[in-house]
């Protein structure tokens, strides 16, 4: 469901940067005497900071409880881990920047059920994205038929898609399938570690009924996504999948756009790690409980200082009944706002209770993607930051929580990180 012209425009790119490696090495052999002077040409390059991101440096923190493990659970020992810098959404993902993506294979797969796709001179479909669909007209609508809700699903006389038919295809390539088998002698071909996935795009709004049994929350099913009342509100209802999903896709879309602009590509968007997570969210305070620094919920005013569930059930003294708007109390030290509470936050990390003591204590991780018809223990991923509806012992940043990969809860949502590629403390 990419657009095809990324893969025709890195074909076209590539062809042509090595005519022009080729043309300027020729010049550099002749201009540098004989030296070492490397491929001459390069110009310089700087990280462009991704609109809505704020920048986390290099360094060093003590992940894990600094308090009392007062479940003894046992799960997260103190640990010190070295974390290289990185670009990460100040604000959870929220629904209007969802929709975007929502809307973006919508209409992809209009243009393609329409007929607006162009073939390049390798036998490439790609998308003419230059013409514009108006889903308003007669005869647009009769094309589109197949993928709108039939008459026996439909409510009421308004045309609309069907959004179990908007899904995203798309490949990924396993770097740590292939790092494992680096030693072997026998070759193995590079299609063995090429990853396809299929992922429905629009959100469960159903989460909201589902997540709370005898309790009237129909009215956010039924408007929580859609409506611009909640633009700026984090999107919910979004699986572990589908979040990787909205990365991917977010990837692409950015480095369209450098190539287009004769730009090198820039690092994938991905879920951040846990410990990524941890840092972030600490904001460079050590041994601090929660985002502002602690070691309470309140301001000196008196105030609550995130969207949880406080004195035991009072969910409007916080301010917030349900998720409030992404950009809602202070943000941390980063300029990260809601790492603690409002909603949870997807990791990209699978979850293992012992995983502290064996982890590297550089840029620490634990990734596994299970597959669908694999035991439901080994689907679960870390979940952070706590939510509207937790006590205050889940928001603090170093309390650890766990979700099925598979399912979406109408308490978490997630934001994005993307690599800085400058590793050292001296290169911003």
């Amino acid at each position: 469901m990419l657009k095809k012209t990324f893969r025709s425009k890195l074909l076209r790119n590539a062809l042509g940067a090595i005519a022009i490696i080729t043309a300027l090495s020729g010049c550099g052999l002749k201009n540098s005497k004989g030296e070492l002077t490397g491929v001459p040409g390069r110009k310089p390059w700087y990280h462009p900071q991704p609109y809505g991101t704020v920048y986390v440096p290099t360094g060093t923190f003590q992940m894990g409880q600094a308090d009392q493990d007062i479940l003894a659970s046992m799960s997260a020992r103190p640990k010190q881990i070295s974390i290289a810098a990185f670009f990460m959404d100040d604000t959870e993902i929220t629904n209007n920047e969802f929709r975007q993506f929502v809307f973006w294979v919508r209409d992809s797969i209009s243009h393609k059920t329409i007929g607006d796709v162009t073939t390049n001179e390798a036998g490439e479909e790609r998308i003419d994205w230059s013409k514009k669909i108006d889903y308003s007209d007669p005869t647009t609508q009769e094309t589109l038929k197949p993928l709108m809700y039939s008459e026996q699903d439909k409510v009421g006389y308004i045309n609309s898609f069907d959004t179990r038919k908007l899904r995203f295809k798309y490949k990924t390539f396993d770097l740590q399938e292939a790092a494992k088998l680096q030693y072997k002698l026998k070759p193995v071909a590079r299609k063995t570690f090429i990853k396809e996935w299929d992922a429905e795009v629009y959100p469960d709004t159903l989460a909201f009924i589902r997540d709370f049994t005898y309790s009237f929350n129909d009215p956010m099913a039924q408007t929580y996504f859609m409506h611009p009342g909640y633009d700026d509100y984090p999107v919910v209802g979004v699986s572990w999948h589908q979040a990787n999903a909205f990365c991917w896709w977010r990837t692409n879309y950015i480095n369209a756009y450098y190539l287009d602009n004769g730009d090198p590509e820039v690092d994938p968007f991905h879920l951040p790690t846990e410990a990524q997570w941890e840092y972030a969210a600490r904001g460079g305070r050590r041994f601090s409980p929660y985002p502002w620094g602690g070691p309470y919920t309140r301001n000196s005013r008196g105030c609550f200082l995130a969207n949880f569930k406080p004195l035991r059930g009072d969910y409007i003294s916080d301010g917030g009944f349900y998720p409030v708007k992404a950009t809602s109390y202070f943000p941390n030290d980063y300029g990260l706002y809601c790492m603690a509470g409002n909603v949870a936050e997807w990791t990209s990390s699978a979850f293992d209770p012992s995983i502290y003591q064996m982890e590297h204590d550089k840029n620490s991780d634990y990734y596994y993607n299970a597959k669908d018809e694999e035991a439901p223990s080994m689907k679960r991923k870390v979940i952070r930051g706590g939510s509207w509806k937790d006590t205050k012992f889940y928001i603090q940043v170093s309390t650890r929580s766990s979700e099925y990969q598979d399912t979406a809860k109408s308490y978490i949502g997630f934001r994005c990180v993307q690599e800085y590629l400058g590793r050292s403390i001296n290169d911003r």
